[in-house]
């Protein structure tokens, strides 16, 4: 085994060698520096795999980012380079590592298991809809990265998972990478992948990216297939890109929206709202002209934030207004906000118990092969695994009181009707502008540097 591991390092160094004589910079290297590394011959699709390898096994003991590595990732890689070679068209994925969230099925020798020990050894029946679509564009599947899906329940600030152990911030490690898609935000900032996907239901996407000075896209619910994805809500579940950058961001996006079989009553409602011509036409570096950002009163005060903060804050505020933005602060009041967000969040576990049950159950049922067949079956697996689970520490209060629901009633029908009331669509073209205008006229994003 020894033997092996130097071999393999041998030959990343040697492929290392050979890319930084050719001038190609693997930290930070964005899809289109991939392509052009492509095409002007400076790096393969295997020099990266091995380049993504090596800071995995350097720097995943520390951050627990990836949860498994793909066995067949240096055949994908040498499969995309030997297309490239025989004038194969490509896109802007082909032979790109791509880390999947391991909540999102791939019909391989990797595993999905939302970071359970009772999915371990589970067999899918196919792709996941957004993994089918990564493979049919030429990406290489580097992996999964550590979720916490079950523990999503638990404390919201924690980002452990059985599996994969707890997710740490590159930035700062005692710092909270924040929720369950934090092991693709991790990745993707510690330069563990060229691009990762997460998904969210209540901000697992938007905070790990918040935290992890990266990109993350929440699309609108059903612009993303679904089908494959072990799941928590219909309503409010979705799979999008966390990137190093908006471009990056919208060329991972570009390739995964888009009508699934599987999924079709919410991606075929969607897929109208796909604009023709993709989303990176929506790269503006003019993006912010025109835009009306409306910031609620009581968000940033020095009540909150230290005064080096506030400043960055007020500085922010005015380049976007430099940028042809119109800025409007302090809307509304801070007299219930509090009680509005809390009992918005009551009624919303209402309906997301009674569709948890539901949903997970017919994922389970539909697995050639698992473990557990059911949410009841989960929470009898954590009880005689309470030491592998740590059920001392985070408890499955929510997963017993899904158990306890009996589909969608009065009650729930009463609580989906007030949250469909008060939700809006989202509209990616505008966000991609603003995002690329800000990021390009600020230039904030720095590597971590694994502070304590």
């Amino acid at each position: 085994m020894s033997h092996l591991r130097l071999q393999l390092a041998a030959a990343i160094m040697a492929l290392a060698v050979a890319a930084a004589a050719a001038g190609f910079e693997f930290n930070e290297a964005t899809v289109d520096a991939i392509q052009l590394g492509f095409n002007n011959g400076s790096v393969t699709s295997k020099q990266l795999v091995l380049f993504y390898l090596d800071q995995i096994t350097r720097l995943n003991p520390l951050l627990h980012a990836v949860i498994e590595v793909n066995p067949d990732a240096l055949a994908q890689a040498a499969r995309a380079d030997a297309e490239r070679a025989t004038g194969h068209r490509c896109g802007p994925l082909h032979g790109v590592p791509v880390l999947l969230k391991d909540n999102i099925a791939t019909r391989d020798r990797l595993n999905t298991t939302a970071g359970s020990l009772a999915l371990l050894g589970s067999v899918v029946r196919r792709d996941a809809g957004v993994a089918a679509r990564l493979r049919a564009a030429g990406a290489v599947i580097l992996g999964k990265s550590n979720p916490s899906e079950w523990s999503s329940f638990r404390p919201l600030t924690n980002s452990w998972s059985a599996r994969g152990g707890e997710t740490l911030n590159p930035y700062v490690l005692s710092a909270t990478p924040c929720w369950s898609s934090s092991g693709s935000a991790v990745a993707a900032a510690a330069n563990l992948a060229a691009v990762t996907l997460g998904t969210e239901t209540d901000g697992s996407i938007i905070c790990p990216a918040t935290w992890n000075s990266v990109v993350g896209i929440k699309p609108t619910v059903g612009l993303t297939s679904r089908a494959g994805v072990i799941p928590i809500t219909p309503r409010q579940d979705t799979v999008g890109p966390i990137c190093r950058t908006v471009s990056d961001a919208v060329h991972v996006l570009d390739n995964i929206v888009g009508y699934d079989a599987l999924d079709a009553e919410a991606t075929g409602e969607s897929s109208k709202y796909i604009p023709l011509g993709g989303y990176g036409q929506f790269l503006r570096m003019d993006g912010l002209r025109g835009k009306r950002i409306g910031i609620p009163n009581g968000f940033f005060t020095k009540e909150k934030y230290g005064k080096k903060q506030l400043s960055m804050y007020e500085k922010h505020i005015a380049l976007m207004r430099e940028h042809g933005a119109m800025v409007i602060e302090n809307i509304g009041t801070t007299e219930n906000q509090t009680e509005v967000k809390n009992h918005l969040f009551e009624i919303d576990l209402v309906a997301m118990k009674a569709e948890f049950k539901l949903s997970l159950n017919a994922y389970l049922s539909d697995l050639l092969y698992s473990p557990v067949r059911s949410l009841a079956d989960v929470i009898a697996f954590n009880n005689a695994h309470p030491k592998e689970e740590r059920l001392k520490d985070f408890g499955q209060t929510f997963l017993t009181d899904s158990e306890k629901t009996n589909g969608i009633g009065p009650r729930e029908n009463t609580v989906l009707k007030i949250l469909n009331e008060i939700s809006t669509d989202g509209y990616e073209p505008r966000l991609i502008e603003m995002a690329y205008a800000f990021e390009q006229a600020t230039k904030v994003r720095r590597m971590p540097r694994f502070k304590h």
